[in-house]
């Protein structure tokens, strides 16, 4: 299905009865990547699942988006929807757009799960610099010079970055914003759920959001990585659904 919003043509999936739950997929992904966890949430819940404009079958941003316009997006395909209240499941890339939705307003959010969630700054080391100023130079060089740029992105740039195609400037500008100033302001009860060989959202990331989201607990898959609910997936939906169906809305 397609909803309109602001000019952007979004596709979504929605499946189940009960209290709604929307996930919320990472970056390359799709409505898709969490296929698994919707089916087995939609015995349970009204499971609503979307593309990020720019992604899947959804049309893209007509500007550079940052993680606010992603977040404004989805709040306002809430509220299209007349959903005044949902249970937020996120991972990587849509744990950034999480973030910023349940501190942004923390009466729609009711419980969420960051999964191997983006967000933070990760710890960078002397030889990152030095490879992204080295980046600039070739890039600037290869510009003034009329040269394609593909073999410089193919040598340099991280494979997110390579694939992004028209999306590019918007990953350059989303993977730079720290949000860590909004950890303290999400109010929701919060499952935070990852794994412990995870290279692309490292662990500690986690731990941070622990100590930093009042009333968050964070559960770690031993030898799981990146798509950590995925490789542990039977575990992770029942532990999901006990921690959604358990306590309170708030």
């Amino acid at each position: 299905m397609f909803v309109n919003i602001n000019g952007v043509e979004v596709f979504y999936k929605k499946g189940g009865e009960g209290f709604p739950v929307l996930l919320l997929h990472g970056w390359g992904g799709s409505a898709d990547s969490f296929f698994p966890v919707f089916n087995f949430l939609k015995a349970y819940f009204e499971v609503y699942a979307i593309d990020f404009p720019g992604f899947g079958r959804s049309s893209l941003p007509r500007e550079v988006w940052g993680v606010e316009d992603y977040s404004e997006l989805v709040y306002s395909f809430l509220k299209e929807l007349k959903i005044d209240r949902v249970y937020v499941i996120a991972h990587s890339f849509g744990g950034r757009v999480a973030i910023v939705l349940a501190s942004s307003y923390p009466e729609l959010v009711g419980k969420l799960v960051l999964v191997n969630s983006a967000g933070l700054i990760p710890k960078r080391r002397l030889n990152y610099y030095l490879k992204v100023y080295s980046f600039k130079l070739l890039k600037r060089l290869f510009l003034l010079l009329g040269m394609d740029l593909t073999p410089l992105y193919r040598i340099w740039g991280s494979k997110d970055y390579r694939e992004a195609g028209p999306l590019r400037p918007i990953f350059v500008r989303v993977v730079n914003q720290d949000l860590r100033n909004h950890l303290p302001l999400i109010r929701c009860p919060t499952l935070l759920v990852w794994g412990d060989e995870d290279r692309e959202t490292p662990l500690y990331f986690g731990e941070i959001m622990e100590r930093e989201i009042p009333k968050a607990k964070l559960f770690v898959f031993k030898g799981a990585g990146h798509f950590s609910y995925l490789e542990r997936l039977d575990e992770f939906n029942k532990m999901v659904l006990e921690f959604l169906k358990g306590g309170t809305q708030s």
